[in-house]
């Protein structure tokens, strides 16, 4: 997080007895200067320092559009709501690199486009986004660089449209006669 780096997991991993805020507020905490002492004795200047993590939670819940479940347990939403809560928490954390691994496993279609639209929404916003990602639709609709890799070893890097006619790619991953 000192880096400016944050990730999702394949697997969720949100705390779920915790409110929705306080799974997003907890991403925050990583550029507080409050410690337990502080936590402890609340002086002000961590009352304010607590509302300002407040207020930068709840403006992160509005940008992954979950603001108005912000008092909802976590483990409770459904699980397409649990990937953008995910999202939100991570960019808590002001990263300028988000790595997202495999945040559309698992998602029905429709959360899979509204996924995508949410990448797009953190491209403009200038943080890089590094997607780790099985579903090619997802990669190739909202990537403008692809490395493709195969047993470990990258086969192929170019835009969409050099991945979608390579020859070493349609083989690995759709068999000969096949086109992404």
């Amino acid at each position: 997080m000192r880096l400016g780096i944050a990730r999702t997991f394949q697997n969720i991993r949100l705390f779920k007895s915790l409110t929705v805020l306080e799974n997003a507020m907890a991403g925050r905490h990583c550029r507080t200067r409050a410690g337990a002492i502080a936590a402890f004795l609340r002086p002000p200047w961590q009352r304010r320092e607590e509302m300002e993590i407040r207020e930068s939670a709840l403006g992160m819940l509005r940008f992954v559009g979950l603001e108005e479940l912000a008092d909802q347990v976590a483990g409770g939403l459904p699980y397409g709501l649990q990937r953008r809560l995910e999202i939100a928490r991570a960019l808590a954390t002001s990263p300028r690199l988000l790595i997202l691994d495999e945040p559309a496993a698992g998602t029905t279609a429709e959360e899979t486009r509204e996924l995508m639209a949410l990448i797009g929404k953190v491209r403009e916003t200038r943080v890089t986004v590094l997607l780790i990602e099985h579903n090619m639709r997802v990669v190739m609709e909202v990537s403008d660089r692809i490395a493709v890799m195969d047993y470990g070893e990258k086969i192929a890097e170019g835009s969409p449209g050099e991945i979608r006619t390579d020859p070493r790619v349609i083989e690995a991953y759709l068999g000969k006669d096949e086109e992404l």
